[in-house]
């Protein structure tokens, strides 16, 4: 710890206004890292979006298949794309079998030698908490891709469970919620109106099943969560 605040402090003495943001991502980012690390997980912080992409493509096999869950993050990176052109198999139910939740794609992502992901919210003591709608993506988190990477903006960091609840009902879920695809929208999801979750009992509800990992699950050969020092995601 007092390396990490040797570090940091010799970083403040260097920095511009404009880098005040990026020091204080660092700042959660590197605690929730050493959370994480004592949690059984891989964990590391990469400031940039292009550096999480390049790590990520490091470590993927070229002739592995990747499931990828229902992840704005991971679409903002751009990396499925990269990874289709350089002849992964990847499973997006986004691109097909979306109102299927037993879909081929769906299933194969349970199967996939890599999984990637992002998380709802992720706990400074090093616990992450995602809500579904369907649940193939939790599922995929902790149970059949041998390797899995979760990817999350500091944007995701919050103090604790608490927090990580009120960031799903006031945050993650209404602006999931009001994604343009198939199977969502303004009209189907109360919250997306609202801004915040109301308890709705609409069968296409996105909150119906929540996970809270709070050790590295035993299923998972890897499990590494790659925190970026930019916004990312809802």
């Amino acid at each position: 710890m007092d390396g990490l605040r040797a570090m940091i402090m010799g970083k403040v003495k260097e920095m511009s206004l404009f880098d005040v943001p990026k020091h204080f991502a660092e700042i959660k980012a590197r605690k929730c890292i050493e959370a994480l690390k004592s949690n059984g997980m891989e964990a590391d912080y990469l400031p940039t979006a292009q550096e999480a992409v390049n790590d990520l493509l490091s470590k993927i096999p070229e002739g592995a298949s990747v499931g990828v869950g229902g992840s704005v993050t991971i679409r903002q990176l751009g990396i499925l794309d990269i990874l289709k052109k350089r002849g992964n198999k990847v499973f997006d139910h986004w691109s097909e079998g979306y109102d299927d939740p037993r879909s081929y794609v769906r299933m194969s992502q349970l199967t996939a030698d890599v999984f990637l992901s992002s998380t709802n919210a992720i706990t400074l003591d090093g616990k992450l908490l995602n809500t579904d709608g369907t649940g193939n993506r939790v599922a995929s988190m902790f149970y059949g891709p041998p390797s899995v990477f979760i990817v999350a903006g500091w944007n995701k960091i919050v103090a604790n469970l608490e927090e990580a609840f009120r960031r799903v009902k006031t945050t993650a879920a209404p602006m999931n919620a009001a994604r343009p695809l198939s199977g969502t929208g303004k009209k189907q999801h109360p919250c997306a109106l609202t801004g915040e979750c109301i308890e709705c009992a609409n069968p296409k509800r996105m909150c119906k099943i929540t996970v809270i990992i709070e050790k590295k699950p035993p299923a998972a050969t890897k499990f590494s969560v790659l925190l970026v020092g930019e916004t990312l995601g809802y």
